[in-house]
Order: structure tokens, then C-alpha cells, then sequence
């Protein structure tokens, strides 16, 4: 399989771990539940670091599988700041 296929496969579990690192089973049965491929969670983990300037000069914005995961990635970042 070409990296260009890998890339447009549906992720699996060790894609997610490769990508995020080390996550609860819980969110990658969430991040896979979203059907998303390799490229949109790699799409993802660039959102969730901070590199939407860069995203946003392809003039992409996030959407479908890859909001979902970033949603995902992000949701306790969101609940830690809604407690401060």
C-alpha cells in the first residue's frame, strides 16, 4: 500500500495512538466512530496544535470528520477553560 493510500484509508485505533499518542480507549472509540481517514486526523492534530494559521492559507476550513476530531481532541481544553 502506497503512503497516498494509507493516507486515504479509514483510521484505525494505531493510526490514532501514532498520531495523538497515548489517548483513552473512550476517545479513540470516539475518533474512530467518526469515520474519519489517516489524513484527516493528521488534518486534526494540526488544527488541535495550533497550526490553523497554516490551514488557513489553504483557505480549508475544518469541517466534517476532521471538526469532529478536533471537537474530540480539544473538549477537555474547553471544559478546563469554561472552569477558570
Amino acid at each position: 500500500m502506497t503512503e497516498a493510500e494509507q493516507d486515504q484509508r479509514r483510521a484505525k485505533a494505531g493510526d490514532a495512538v501514532e498520531i495523538f499518542g497515548p489517548l483513552p480507549d473512550a476517545r479513540i472509540a470516539a475518533i474512530l466512530a467518526t469515520g474519519a481517514t489517516v489524513q484527516q486526523l493528521e488534518e486534526a492534530a494540526a488544527w488541535a496544535a495550533g497550526e490553523s494559521d497554516v490551514m488557513g492559507q489553504m483557505r480549508r476550513p475544518v469541517s466534517g470528520p476532521v471538526a469532529a476530531v478536533f471537537d474530540i481532541l480539544t473538549a477537555n481544553e474547553a471544559l478546563a477553560n469554561d472552569r477558570d
